[in-house]
């Protein structure tokens, strides 16, 4: 098995209140099936389904289903790096749609900031599985296993307002000390000083950077 990871971008931002609390929610397609991504892969809907169904009995109905800011290189969730939690996975046509609640976390008060500041936020599951190659496409298999339905990852179009929802976030990230500011102002050296042919690998280097050094 592989570890298998989707993005999608067309996501919105709500906010609802509760006894005089308001929360930040984001909501919109999580996942697709029967369609080829961009990845090249195509999720049978019978396989995303069934996968859907589990992992909402056994997390999102026991509010066990979170997710991280940043993109994981494993199937496990990291508790520290959690950002948000899944409250809703539904079927909408071929699409899984979702809502997940921005949490009062470390990571969960940086997406706050970065949506306040006008970033575009994407979403990306987390799953493992094997792929069957099939007239050039690649299948996912019976054998998918949702680790997330969504991690929160970085929009590339939108690097100014993720620097500048950092630095509204400075005091608590400086609060860990010196490396982190040095590495943020080392971010927007590096975004500035890109040509525009490797922009979009350089802004997603530097939101990978970034969350490693947090």
């Amino acid at each position: 098995m592989k570890l298998i990871t989707e993005i999608t971008e067309d996501l919105e931002y709500i906010t609802e209140e509760s006894q005089g609390k308001k929360a930040l929610y984001i909501q919109g397609p999580f996942m697709m099936a029967e369609v080829k991504n961009r990845n090249g892969r195509i999720y049978p809907a019978s396989v995303l389904f069934k996968e859907m169904k589990r992992y909402n009995e056994n997390y999102v109905a026991k509010n066990r289903a979170f997710g991280e800011l940043g993109h994981p290189e494993g199937p496990n969730i990291n508790l520290e790096r959690v950002s948000h939690m899944i409250t809703e996975l539904k079927q909408d046509g071929n699409n899984v749609w979702g809502k997940a609640k921005i949490m009062d976390t470390p990571y969960g008060q940086i997406v706050q900031n970065l949506i306040s500041n006008g970033a575009q936020l994407g979403v990306s599951s987390r799953g493992m599985g094997t792929l069957e190659e099939k007239n050039g496409t690649k299948v996912v298999k019976d054998d998918f296993y949702l680790a997330t339905a969504a991690d929160i990852v970085a929009d590339p179009s939108a690097p100014e307002a993720f620097v500048q929802g950092i630095m509204e976030g400075k005091e608590w990230i400086w609060d860990s000390g010196v490396l982190k500011e040095k590495a943020l102002n080392k971010i927007k050296r590096n975004i500035k000083s890109s040509s525009s042919k490797k922009l979009t690998e350089t802004k997603l280097k530097a939101f990978n950077k970034f969350l490693s050094n947090l």
